[in-house]
């Protein structure tokens, strides 16, 4: 075996297969139970995701893909997603997966944008790709894994039903697994888009085997652990640590709707000890499991990423995880994870820092991973020459440098330009594009997107802070700072309320903290991203007040 091939991503799954043959890799009960209210799982062993993947690695490159050409996926949660994304790996292609939650117009510019090879796909989005042929013109292979396809217009179609129909009588197989270099394509995951266009961030295997490291050490991950993903991604990682994973059963494009009653069962039925995912998710399940008096005894993890995490959600989980806790990593698409924390950290003199209006603290560096804050800047940083770490509390940039740095943003050297820094060692550091500082301990303060920051006369005003203050406030359930002329506002979620803009003003005319918010203003239901359903989308609410549409 060559020193190349062990930096492909899918390579353990064939020693996994030879580890532990029988025991379950991935399982999916459906979306929703059968008429006895029970979940009836389809499973795949590791023996079985193995045949599976190295059978459709072969199909796949029978159709006409080659190793390097990009495979845009759009698969279902499901056995078969697994499969066929080691598949790709396995054979040298590179998956290609957006978000189908940033709604069609920016799906169909992502499309265009990155110009795929190939289409693996339900068939609705076989439908939308012959209504929308210029998005979809460079695809040359078209595979369905949904449904007939005698509906098909133009290209061929292959059906990746019929393909799974001939598996069985295909029982020996020859190896396949691509030659990679650490450096090699692996995948393109987009951005949500949520402070800009989506962009296409490059994974090569390096990051993806960077990633898996990080995550065994935080969270101390083995095969003895069972992993519940709500970001459908997240159970690659766990399947190469030979980790079973059970896909819950909801529709990953839109978590705030997820079933917290499925939810508990998906848990409870496969006994989940890991179970990670937008923090819209888990306020559902929380909610349930308290309204229900119910516990998730079997729970060591429950990680919530994509947006700061109320202390209250923290806190909701103390009774029903009496054997687990709280963590939230922060990170991003393009580098993640970069610091982590737990819950039981945040109690006593960090809670009471942050509830002070001192930001949102995110915990110490990942392993092999280096933060720096600089100075807050929109211009392009060439070299690491070029900056000047900040000293302890002193608000600025966040940049990293580590392993899991993506290189860049696929067909976008501009922006790759604003968001990457040359390291002198080796390597690159990612600008977050948050706000922050360290603590003198070493410890990440998050206090908000850079592109959301207030630029006063002499000094910049973060959100999370302000925001933080006014949502302790008696009847204020959310508050987003925006800046829509030239004074900062503030903006409460909720229908307007005399009583409530009393208190809000009696506040601002106490705290000092507050003394440079000039307005209130109300919105009945704040936008939110399309990703985690949950991070608020200042830039929107801004919009909407220069229009004067707010209340």
């Amino acid at each position: 075996m060559t020193q190349e091939i062990k930096h492909n991503i899918a390579l353990n799954l064939p020693s996994l297969a030879q580890k532990q043959a029988q025991k379950v890799a991935v399982k999916y009960g459906g979306m929703k139970p059968d008429s006895t209210g029970n979940f009836k799982y389809d499973s795949l062993s590791f023996a079985e995701l193995e045949h599976r993947s190295l059978f459709l690695a072969h199909k796949i490159r029978e159709s006409g893909l080659l190793p390097g050409m990009k495979v845009l996926m759009f698969v279902r949660p499901s056995v078969n997603f697994s499969a066929i994304t080691f598949a790709l790996f396995r054979a040298g292609l590179v998956p290609i997966f957006i978000d189908p939650g940033m709604g069609k117009e920016n799906l169909l510019r992502a499309v265009e944008h990155i110009k795929p090879d190939g289409l693996i796909a339900e068939k609705q989005v076989h439908w939308l790709r012959q209504i929308y042929r210029k998005a979809f013109k460079t695809i040359k292979v078209h595979i369905s894994v949904s449904g007939s396809t005698w509906w098909n217009i133009g290209a061929p179609l292959h059906s990746l039903q019929r393909w799974l129909n001939q598996e069985k009588s295909s029982p020996d197989i020859t190896p396949l697994m691509h030659v990679v270099g650490p450096q090699d394509p692996a995948a393109i995951l987009f951005t949500s888009g949520g402070t800009g266009i989506p962009k296409g961030v490059l994974y090569t295997h390096d990051i993806f085997n960077a990633q898996v490291n990080k995550l065994k050490t935080l969270f101390n991950l083995g095969p003895s652990e069972v992993d519940l993903p709500g970001f459908p991604l997240f159970s690659l990682f766990t399947i190469t640590m030979g980790m079973t994973s059970a896909i819950p059963s909801m529709d990953p494009s839109q978590p705030a709707k997820a079933n917290a009653e499925y939810l508990v069962k998906n848990i409870n039925d496969n006994q989940a000890t890991f179970i990670a995912g937008s923090p819209a998710i888990w306020k559902n399940l929380a909610e349930y499991c308290k309204a229900h008096n119910i516990t998730l005894p079997s729970v060591k993890y429950l990680v919530m990423f994509g947006a700061p995490i109320p202390l209250s959600l923290h806190e909701a989980f103390n009774d029903i995880l009496p054997n687990g806790d709280t963590y939230t990593p922060y990170g991003a698409t393009e580098c993640l994870p970069v610091a982590n924390i737990s819950g039981s950290e945040i109690q006593g003199p960090i809670k009471e820092k942050m509830l002070k209006g001192l930001g949102t603290c995110v915990g110490f560096p990942a392993p092999d991973t280096k933060i720096k804050i600089i100075n807050i800047t929109d211009e392009v940083i060439q070299n690491e020459d070029d900056f000047t770490p900040m000293a302890e509390y002193k608000l600025g940039e966040i940049t990293v440098l580590s392993r899991s740095v993506t290189p860049e943003y696929i067909g976008m050297p501009e922006k790759t330009a604003e968001a990457k820094i040359k390291a002198n060692s080796r390597g690159l550091w990612h600008r977050m594009g948050d706000v922050g500082y360290l603590d003198s301990k070493g410890r990440l303060w998050f206090c908000g997107r850079k592109s959301h920051r207030i630029k006063l006369a002499n000094k910049v005003l973060p959100t999370i802070p302000v925001e933080t203050i006014i949502n302790q406030i008696p009847g204020v359930r959310k508050s987003a700072l925006i800046c829509p002329l030239s004074e900062p506002i503030i903006v409460i979620e909720g229908k307007r309320s005399p009583r409530l803009e009393k208190l809000i003003k009696d506040k601002m005319r106490d705290d000092e903290r507050l003394k440079d918010i000039k307005g209130i203003a109300f919105m009945n239901s704040f936008p939110v991203d399309v990703r985690h359903n949950i991070k608020i989308d200042r830039l929107k609410i801004r919009d909407l007040a220069k229009q004067g549409r707010l209340q």
